[in-house]
């Protein structure tokens, strides 16, 4: 078994946090997808969409998609629950989750992605526009988080879950993307000084 990933991009990172929350070790390989790796003929027969982690299992099983990963080892390994611990408790962290990836996340990545020169070989065409267009997208995602932390902990509720992992990588990701929090969002300063704390954010 081993994870193919590059270390630097924020879905490897998601995987990383949540694997040593759980404190499971697996073996990690590197490609470097700005040079082109992940477009090689052997990694696009694993993943067909070029895009990192793949978790390869003993069998030549290839699973990609960060959520999927994870879902396959809190199955191997319940405890501590990062999906939620009870139907309401998983439908919540679910939707959270999906909140996080599909707006703050997605909406950061797009800002970086297509306004970084850098990325324009991986981003074609990258749009300048959709770019600019991301950024007001995912500052609004960003209070609508604050606005929640205001009476939660957690993401999800009580408990740390793989919604706080998604969030906290999409938060730290808002340097790179030459984005900032607002400083009157302090429920979300709250919560990422208390989640990056842990010892797993160093993953």
């Amino acid at each position: 078994m081993k994870i193919i990933e590059t270390r630097v991009a924020p879905n490897p990172r998601r995987v990383r946090i949540f694997l040593a929350e759980k404190g499971i070790d697996v073996p990690y390989e590197q490609i470097n997808i700005m040079e082109g790796e992940h477009k090689s003929s052997e990694f696009t027969t694993r993943n067909p969409l070029q895009r990192v982690p793949v978790l390869v299992l003993d069998d030549g099983t290839n699973i990609s998609e960060t959520v999927a990963i994870c879902r396959y080892f809190e199955a191997l390994n319940p405890e501590p629950a990062l999906f939620g611990k009870d139907p309401l408790d998983q439908a919540i962290t679910e939707m959270w989750n999906r909140r996080v990836e599909h707006g703050l996340l997605f909406h950061t990545a797009q800002h970086f992605r297509h306004l970084n020169p850098n990325m324009a070989h991986l981003e074609v065409p990258q749009i300048k526009e959709w770019g600019e267009a991301n950024g007001p997208k995912a500052l609004e995602s960003l209070r609508m988080l604050d606005h929640h932390l205001a009476d939660h902990a957690f993401v999800a509720g009580a408990n740390y879950s793989i919604a706080d992992i998604t969030a906290m990588v999409a938060v730290d990701f808002l340097k790179p993307a030459r984005l900032q929090v607002p400083p009157e969002l302090s429920n979300i300063a709250r919560w990422h000084g208390q989640v990056s704390a842990r010892q797993s954010a160093a993953a």
